[in-house]
């Protein structure tokens, strides 16, 4: 059991085994009798598929099972559920890879397999069409944006973190003597992260391992500590670096993973990133740092509305081509960050640093790295330092906040973590 993750009442994983011996096919249950690794799935052919899921009340009179026991917590597949999702994969001839309910939304959601010989487009309209269909989509695929490839405030005895280009150009140090981010929560949704590393221990509160549950992976991943160790990397430890919210926590949902091809990057999928985005729904993180994207998703759009209308800031990386019609970043409340860019011409968009950006690496090492996934991560570091000092700042706020607090660097217009703190101060100091 990795760092931090729950640990079940022996009633209630009691009462959950119970209520999987009187159900038919649940998120741990497929046609095939088990559950197939979220990274075997297809994006090109697979389907994610959902169905209302009303769950009755229990029935408590003498004799009825013990699915009737079950703690009132528990959500899992509904009976009228389970016989449509029956009827449909007999009626379409689909095969059912893993399903998971999603509370939120109301639903079961499946990713079932496209039939061999059939076209995928054509049988989405078909199911679309069907009356016990709530949602039929293509399972897509999503991409972590990053390459691997002047003298600080104070007192830190960190040996690399003048080196920080990042935490140097924002002015993270000068806003550490006000805040330092303690006492927020961050959801990080990326892939896995070094949990040994000396910089990270006792900065990550909890991980959820949505792809594979292998333990030598998540400590492996690259791109998670790279995010990781820009935003919270711990301070004044005698090592490496320090993070622009060193006194943040962070929750890990690793909902990519690298492909076996050499030199290929982290991605993710439709299922991988609902299952992050919903287990994110049931908890207190204000901000969720998206550094991916990709294809715009109805399933993702619906779960990340969820989000932000509970007040959560998301904060998301702009990706390469500078486009804005994907997800997350077409999604109106989400703050979309840049690799500051003196042609940049977007209001809407914030800058801040992301090329060389020298973070965590797995192995308890350091190394720099470049892209808009590490700009975000400053965005995402700076507002911890917000939240902390005035929690009630919605997303809105921050974003005009930083935008009116960013300052010149290199030509380019980036936030600043100093002046934005102080402006929280003094909204009438000059900002530019």
């Amino acid at each position: 059991m990795k760092a931090g993750a729950r640990r079940y009442p022996a009633f209630a994983l009691a009462a959950a085994l119970a209520c999987l011996s009187v159900q038919a096919p649940t998120a741990a249950a497929a046609d095939t009798g088990h559950a197939s690794p979220v990274s075997s799935m297809d994006s090109q052919h697979d389907i994610v598929l959902a169905v209302a899921n009303p769950i009755d009340p229990p029935a408590l009179h003498a004799g009825s099972s013990l699915l009737g026991y079950v703690p009132a917590g528990y959500y899992g597949a509904g009976q009228r559920a389970v016989s449509a999702l029956a009827e449909l994969k007999r009626h379409y001839n689909l095969h059912q890879v893993i399903g998971w309910p999603i509370k939120a939304l109301g639903v079961y959601c499946v990713v079932v397999k496209t039939p061999a010989g059939t076209d995928r487009d054509a049988l989405l309209k078909t199911l679309a069409a069907d009356d016990r269909v709530k949602l039929a989509q293509p399972l897509q695929d999503y991409s972590v944006y990053a390459t691997v490839a002047a003298q600080t405030h104070h007192r830190y005895n960190d040996p690399y973190v003048d080196l920080q280009r990042g935490f140097v150009e924002t002015d993270a140090a000068l806003a550490h003597d006000i805040s330092q981010g303690e006492g927020v929560h961050i959801a990080v949704v990326d892939t896995g992260a070094d949990l040994t590393h000396p910089d990270l221990q006792g900065r990550i509160h909890d991980t959820h391992d949505l792809v594979d549950d292998d333990d030598a992976a998540f400590n492996h991943d690259h791109h998670g500590t790279e995010v990781a160790g820009v935003i919270a990397a711990d301070a004044d430890n005698h090592q490496g670096i320090v993070g622009i919210a060193p006194k943040a926590v962070l929750s890990l949902y690793k909902a990519c993973w690298y492909a076996l091809a050499p030199h290929a990057g982290a991605h993710c999928n439709s299922f991988s990133l609902a299952k992050a985005l919903a287990a994110i729904i049931d908890t207190d993180a204000r901000i969720v740092n998206l550094s991916l994207g990709g294809p715009d998703d109805p399933l993702l759009d619906k779960l990340l509305a969820q989000l932000l209308s509970q007040g959560r800031i998301v904060v998301a990386a702009l990706p390469p081509d500078g486009s804005l019609n994907g997800f997350p970043d077409n999604a109106p409340g989400v703050i979309v960050v840049r690799i500051s860019d003196a042609s940049a011409a977007s209001v809407d968009v914030l800058s801040a640093p992301g090329k060389d950006i020298l973070t965590t690496q797995p192995g308890g090492g350091y190394d720099f790295t470049s892209g808009s996934s590490m700009a975000a991560a400053h965005v995402s570091g700076i507002v911890a330092l917000l939240l902390s000092l005035s929690p009630r700042l919605d997303a809105h706020a921050v974003h005009d906040l930083l935008l009116k607090s960013s300052k010149s660097s290199n030509g380019a217009l980036e936030v600043n973590a100093a002046s934005a703190v102080a402006a929280l101060h003094d909204p009438h100091q000059t900002t530019h």
